[in-house]
């Protein structure tokens, strides 16, 4: 039998989903990184999805169903997630981590998509990128960066730019997921307290030998600044 299976949520359907009280995943015991991490990649996107029906090789089709069934279908059809259903998720990840902390402590959110993705479900990673002559691969971009003056509430778009311009880096190729995590500096400080979502993410600056516009004359640039 085919595995039930829902749209990602769009426009004024989200709105009326996801919006109010009791909305949303719940959290429990630190479960807030995956928590957000989860309803980022799921609620309304479907460009993940393959992680929920597709048998990679080294799929784990236990924590597959539990991860489509329990919560994402849920946060799709109704809009909230119940603490339990993570908590379950959470305890199959400790087993196959071997890891105990999962079921209760706070992780940073790479660690969980690092070890669902690829030890678990077997799947590629999503990024290729190249600093210098080392080309490394890996699930998420976390940005890392100076606290810079002029940015007071950046948008993703500058923060990705900046990111990348300091750490030298450069998108390989066009992703077919491009997971971005925001700078954070724990409980007592954070870098920005807002950041505006871009809707969209220009990345023809970010991309390895892309054929870019000069910015005085318009034409193909042969030089980067």
């Amino acid at each position: 039998e085919d595995p039930e299976s829902f749209p990602p949520l769009r426009n004024e359907t989200a709105v009326r989903v996801l919006q109010g009280r009791m909305k949303g995943i719940q959290g429990h015991c630190n479960s807030c990184y995956m928590d957000a991490a989860l309803f980022s990649l799921f609620s309304c996107t479907s460009v993940l999805d393959s992680m929920l029906f597709m048998p990679f090789p080294l799929c784990d089709r236990n924590v597959q169903g539990i991860l489509r069934d329990e919560i994402v279908n849920p946060l799709r059809r109704t809009g909230f997630v119940r603490a339990s259903s993570v908590m379950h998720l959470r305890e199959q990840l400790t087993d196959k981590g071997q890891c105990s902390s999962f079921t209760n402590a706070e992780k940073d959110p790479e660690e969980f998509l690092n070890l669902i993705m690829q030890q678990i479900l077997g799947i590629e990673p999503l990024l290729k990128l190249q600093s210098g002559d080392q080309e490394q691969e890996c699930y998420c971009y976390q940005i890392f960066m100076d606290k810079q003056e002029d940015l007071v509430v950046p948008d993703v778009q500058q923060l990705v730019e900046r990111s990348f311009l300091s750490s030298d880096l450069k998108l390989v190729e066009i992703p077919s997921c491009f997971i971005i995590q925001m700078p954070r500096f724990g409980k007592e400080y954070k870098m920005f307290s807002k950041i505006i979502p871009s809707l969209e993410l220009d990345i023809t600056d970010l991309l390895l030998d892309s054929p870019r516009e000069c910015c005085l004359c318009g034409d193909v640039a042969t030089l980067e600044c």
